[in-house]
């Protein structure tokens, strides 16, 4: 049997689909005004808590979401219709004809699935690395609950919960929360194997109420009952979303998810602590990512023009003005990341319009140099240094851009190569020079930031023809 028969034998056998509830909880009780006034299309951070979780299952991996819709189908469909595209299909079944206190409904969902099945609220936002860890580890016939540190008093829900007690393999108890006890708060996030979803398996449900919690018992009591703790540390966070206050604290772990794949430590320490203000910003006006990316490119040009005029106070607002270039620059990927609107063209122009306004700013330093020592002996110098650093960053660029389409396309020979290569697109990428250009324009030592500029940015482009050298690079795929 050919490997990708195998491969997607496993994907059909394993957590492939998700059933929504929009209007009701996983364990009961509706969403909204039983505990504020929030629903599936509450905004959170630019996109609504419907949208958000089809957008973030279907980058996760999930190929199929059925969604047990009340009255607001509509409203819903239309969500999904403005915004990134939902590429995975949707079938709707709207709850007036599939009561999900009737087990013909879920016997009927049941029938849809093929190995496991998420089974999830919408008043919540949780990372795409969660469900990623949650198709990882399903096994044959157990099921999965999601669990959560125990929240602070005030954070506690008005509405029932559920706690789980002990993780698998150990026994497992699945009880209504008890004054005397601190258990983990279990989120509405489960996996249930499709073989459970049928009607000898539901028994009888009050009017209203959902199957889940007898579900989670029989496979509790068998032993079949595996638990995943969501830990934003390791990026499996979760969040629930039923107040306003919540709404807070989802969009700051959302905020605090976002990183670059590759930025250093200025980047990480300062530039993406001063973008979170005007990436709220951005979101607020409805700025596209590209549309950012060219407005970070614009003030590095600007930026470029003052260190041309040659001054002393010319150089140094150039120098903050290159700076906030460069905190802006970050703003189009945490909004691309945000809104689900990353694309290859995005990264291509972010990438060659830094290049271009780097190369914009050596040669301003260079013209502004030549033009306060125009008349010396030595006044072509500048010139030469610039030149010599624009050349290197251009060569830099396009070897660069071709090791990333190496990476994309053969890959490379040993690890050792890889790791080489990561180090040095981790360099490109870096903004950390923004800061240390502000030093020596206060310091009216530009000049020496040309010369490191020249000598750097052409070693770092010698560096890269010995790191795409023909031997690091994997043999083409057969």
């Amino acid at each position: 049997m050919s490997k990708s028969i195998l491969q997607k034998r496993v994907e059909i056998q394993g957590l492939a689909t998700a059933i929504l509830l929009p209007s009701v909880g996983v364990f009961g009780g509706p969403i909204g005004s039983a505990v504020g006034e929030l629903g599936p299309l509450t905004s959170v951070v630019g996109i609504g808590l419907f949208q958000r979780t089809v957008l973030t299952l279907q980058r996760a991996g999930i190929r199929q979401l059925i969604v047990l819709s009340g009255p607001d189908e509509e409203q819903l469909k239309h969500s999904l219709a403005k915004g990134p595209r939902v590429t995975i299909p949707v079938r709707w079944m709207p709850i007036r004809e599939f009561p999900i206190d009737d087990p013909r409904t879920w016997e009927a969902l049941a029938a849809e699935v093929r190995g496991f099945a998420l089974i999830a609220s919408v008043n919540c936002v949780f990372s795409r690395g969660l469900i990623e860890q949650l198709r990882q580890e399903v096994r044959d016939g157990h099921a999965i609950v999601v669990t959560q540190p125990r929240p602070q008093s005030d954070e506690l829900p008005t509405s029932q919960g559920v706690r789980g007690k002990a993780p698998f393999p150990s026994s497992t108890i699945l009880t209504s929360a008890r004054p005397d006890e601190a258990p983990p708060l279990v989120a509405e996030l489960l996996v249930i194997p499709a073989g459970i979803m049928n009607a000898s398996s539901v028994g009888t449900c009050e009017k209203g109420s959902m199957p889940v919690r007898q579900w989670i018992e029989q496979v509790a009591g068998d032993g079949r009952l595996h638990v995943v703790t969501a830990e934003e540390q390791r990026g499996t966070w979760y969040q629930r979303v039923r107040t306003s206050e919540d709404v807070g604290r989802a969009e700051a772990k959302l905020f605090n998810s976002l990183k670059g794949e590759f930025e250093g430590f200025v980047d990480r320490y300062f530039n993406r602590k001063v973008s979170r203000g005007f990436t709220r910003l951005f979101l607020e006006l409805g700025l596209s990512p590209n549309s950012i990316t060219v407005l970070a490119g614009l003030i590095g040009l600007v930026a470029a023009a003052g260190f041309a005029l040659g001054t002393y106070s010319a150089g140094i607002l150039a120098a903050l003005l290159f700076q906030l270039a460069a905190v802006i620059d970050c703003c189009d990927g945490e909004v691309a990341r945000l809104t689900f609107t990353e694309s290859p063209f995005g990264a291509w122009l972010d990438i060659a319009l830094d290049n271009l306004v780097h190369m914009a700013i050596f040669a301003g330093i260079a013209v502004g140099l030549y033009t306060t020592q125009s008349g010396q002996e030595d006044d072509w110098v500048p010139l030469a240094l610039g030149g010599a650093a624009v050349l290197g960053n251009g060569l830099s660029f396009l070897l660069v851009d071709k090791a990333q389409r190496i990476k994309n396309a053969v890959g490379w020979r040993t690890p050792a190569h890889a790791a080489w290569a990561n180090v040095m697109l981790k360099n490109v990428a870096s903004r950390d020079f923004s800061v240390s250009l502000i030093a020596f324009a206060l310091f009216d030592q530009l000049f020496w930031f040309l010369l490191f500029a020249a000598i750097g940015s052409l070693l770092f482009a010698g560096a890269m023809v010995w790191v795409i050298r023909p031997s690091a690079v994997a043999l083409p795929r057969p």
